[in-house]
């Protein structure tokens, strides 16, 4: 009995060694604040979307692709399936067992004993055996196998959570600058049509020039091809509007059609907003808890491969009836049969490959811990790229709605001094060329900003919460 009880204890003792190492997050020299900027423990990134969207259409847009998108959509099946995985590891140190009812028939050779046999006990060339019954292998000596199974398995599903969080935090953005974007055609397409407008005012007022002998043709056909010029701008807006319009709807997870929206005049960029510190990237950035969460997978699945390395201890048992005839076969206790065993495995010809298949596993930990480096030097970057978009857009929205002011004045100096004989066409379709460019770089730069306090949000993990 002590036997049993040394040994008992022994392969306790071994189920509760695990070989290779616990994780710990490898250092990371991370800066105090980002360049530029002070320490500021505010973050934009913990605000639901459902408040940093301040336009109410583009937040049903949002909550429509949040609901149909087909990545979204993908991701939430990804997250069931490894969901499955996990319940599937965590009964991994549960006994194999399984139920058999088997009912065989052997015509042996007369010459063989089993022949010999059968002659002598059933009078008959062959032999029935029937069989039902319960058998048992567990594996008690697994050196932490079975818990680094599951931890790495526990990392895969937080894993698939993390990248569902990024391709949301990645929708919303698409959605949003796709939004700003269409709103920025809107505009530069009013643009366009009063510049057409305008114009054919000149056209008519050079053509009456004209016709009294003032200007030459040379002037009339000018003024006629910028016309011309102008309305080509109008079918090649449209285009981009309708393949914007086309992509916000793939984005909703829905048919090609037009999109409700509001003007790109109403909405006002956040300039102050506040990106907290980097090490908070650590704790709001979806793809860099991704790219941890694969490192530790990977490093529980380098501590799978060293167990396979040394001696496994495994029980097996089987409980059930057994005859050779089917009326006895449940004749109890006659019928009935049990066995129990223990054995241990060491790997010898086949070490040489498992360490190999450790040392690979070893290698694939080192290549994640670089790539979660990397993740975070990257998320750094693209805050610090976002911020500095943000601060300069500022400035360059402030000069270019002042170019705006004087273009316009220009163009309608320009215009009343052609009338009165003191400028040339030249001077006209100049100051209307460079009045109609100002105010498209403006739609384009108010859009710039409205993008950039996105990219900012999302660089900052903003969106899934």
């Amino acid at each position: 009995m002590s036997k049993y009880l040394y040994v008992t204890g022994l392969a306790l003792m071994a189920m509760a060694c695990r070989v290779g190492k616990d994780y710990s997050r490898p250092g990371m020299d991370l800066p105090s604040t980002y360049k530029g900027f002070s320490l500021d423990t505010n973050n934009i990134a913990v605000i639901p979307v459902q408040a940093f969207i301040k336009d109410h259409t583009l937040q049903q847009l949002v909550d429509s692709a949040l609901h149909r998108n087909f990545d979204i959509r993908v991701a939430l099946q990804n997250i069931a399936s490894a969901s499955h995985s996990l319940k599937a590891a965590r009964m991994g140190n549960l006994p194999d067992v399984n139920m058999s009812v088997t009912a065989t028939r052997t015509w042996n050779s007369k010459n063989s004993l089993n022949g010999s046999l059968a002659d002598q006990l059933t009078k008959t060339s062959y032999l029935d055996d029937y069989n039902a019954g319960l058998s048992l292998s567990w594996e008690l000596m697994s050196w932490g196998k079975i818990s680094r199974l599951k931890e790495a398995a526990l990392a895969d599903y937080l894993q698939t959570t993390e990248a569902s969080r990024a391709v949301q935090t990645r929708v919303i953005s698409e959605v949003a600058q796709g939004y700003y974007n269409l709103l920025m055609l809107d505009t530069q397409q009013e643009v366009a049509q009063r510049n057409i407008e305008l114009t054919d005012s000149t056209l008519q007022m050079m053509q009456l020039q004209f016709n009294s002998g003032i200007i030459t043709n040379l002037a009339l056909e000018q003024t006629a091809a910028q016309l011309h010029a102008a309305q080509a701008l109008v079918p090649q807006i449209m285009q981009q509007i309708t393949i914007q319009e086309n992509a916000l709807k793939l984005l909703t997870g829905e048919m090609p059609g037009g999109v409700l929206r509001t003007k790109l005049q109403r909405l006002e960029a956040d300039t102050l907003p506040v990106a907290g510190i980097p090490a908070q990237l650590l704790q709001h950035r979806p793809d860099v808890h991704a790219a941890e969460l694969a490192l530790k997978a990977a490093n529980a699945r380098a501590g799978v491969a060293q167990s396979a390395l040394y001696p496994a201890l495994t029980i097996t048992a089987s409980f059930g009836a057994n005859s050779f005839k089917p009326d006895t076969w449940f004749d109890l206790p006659g019928s009935l049969y049990k066995t129990i065993g223990a054995g241990i495995t060491q790997p010898i010809f086949q070490r040489g490959k498992l360490k190999a298949e450790w040392e690979i596993a070893k290698v694939a930990v080192e290549t994640n811990t670089i790539e979660f480096q990397r993740s975070v030097v990257t998320a750094v970057q693209e805050v610090s790229n976002a911020l500095a978009k943000v601060e300069q857009l500022k400035a360059q929205y402030a000069y270019t709605s002042q170019r705006v002011a004087r273009l316009q004045e220009a163009k309608q100096s320009a215009y009343l001094l052609f009338r009165n004989g003191m400028a040339n066409y030249l001077e006209v379709i100049t100051a209307q060329s460079n009045a109609l460019q100002s105010e498209l770089d403006l739609a384009a730069v108010k859009r710039d900003q409205l993008n950039a306090t996105v990219e900012l949000y999302k660089a900052l993990g903003g969106g899934w919460k």
